[in-house]
């Protein structure tokens, strides 16, 4: 089984590479393998670990541009059980080179599914934007994490993005469903931060036993704390844990990383007691993937 989470916002700033990374690599130290793919041109991500996309390997764009390339020509091992596909500028011009292509949403998933070695966490960072490749990490994924500060205007862009993940779902995935939001850069000392973290509270349990793909989602906590060395640990080509691994930040990423792993391992076995491939709770269904099965 694999948990395949895309993390997605379209407002930039707000975190959402720093916490893909960090997550990836909070995951990846309690010994479960874990593959995260950058999908911003921008290539952060791929900067955070240290992978130079220059350095003439294939890249996540080689992928969506030629199917019949295995994913494991692109597939990079940064740490122990932390493997990265890299991004580079030339993804910007995906867009417009996959327009004609009829499988153009779901080129990426077709490419995990062919691929034989199983993760047990797939992580898409996706750029901030809601185009195609966005839409790739969507139709490949099973759950959407959204990164966000407490903030008015990123609380109004929420709605979008569930607008957006209704959609795919009613097209291209209707397995597709939010599991919830991390706060980035957190401030709880603020008042208006903390009446934007009720808002999202009462949003999402005002969602429970409707039909939305949202209907299960929380927001985690603990909210990750603004703190400077999560802006400063990217330069070094490290993750948070690597660069002060007891900084807020790190404490923070850390606790989040093992609750995912926790409410996975009950997901796991729930589908194991059952032995039918189903289980019940956090919207999780199995589905194969190459030696694997996704969710």
């Amino acid at each position: 089984m694999t948990r395949m989470i895309a993390l997605m916002n379209q407002k930039g700033g707000v975190g959402k590479t720093t916490t893909a990374v960090n997550l990836a690599a909070g995951i990846a130290l309690q010994g479960r393998r874990v593959l995260l793919i950058d999908l911003d041109p921008q290539a952060h991500a791929s900067l955070h670990l240290g992978v130079e996309p220059q350095e003439g390997g294939a890249t996540v764009y080689d992928v969506l541009m030629d199917p019949s390339m295995p994913l494991s020509r692109a597939i990079v091992e940064t740490r122990p059980n932390l493997y990265v596909i890299a991004a580079e500028t030339d993804l910007a011009a995906a867009e417009m080179e996959l327009v004609s292509a009829e499988d153009r949403l779901t080129r990426l998933r077709t490419a995990i599914e062919k691929h034989p070695e199983p993760f047990e966490f797939v992580l898409f960072d996706c750029p901030p934007s809601l185009g195609l490749l966005t839409l790739n990490a969507l139709a490949a994924a099973r759950e959407v994490f959204i990164p966000m500060q407490a903030h008015f205007l990123a609380l109004q862009g929420v709605g979008k993005l569930m607008e957006t993940v209704s959609a795919v779902g009613r097209t291209v995935n209707p397995n597709l469903h939010v599991t919830g939001v991390v706060l980035c850069q957190h401030d709880a000392s603020t008042t208006h931060s903390r009446e934007v973290v009720a808002d999202l509270d009462n949003f999402f349990e005002q969602a429970r036993g409707t039909d939305v793909p949202w209907r299960n989602a929380r927001v985690y906590r603990p909210a990750v704390r603004r703190n400077i060395k999560a802006a400063e640990c990217p330069s070094f080509g490290k993750t948070i844990f690597e660069y002060a691994p007891w900084c807020p930040a790190a404490i923070d990423y850390r606790a989040i990383a093992e609750a995912m792993v926790k409410e996975w391992d009950e997901v796991k076995a729930r589908v194991a007691s059952r032995g039918n491939g189903r289980a019940a709770g956090p919207e999780v269904v199995t589905r194969p993937v190459g030696s694997a099965a996704a969710v």
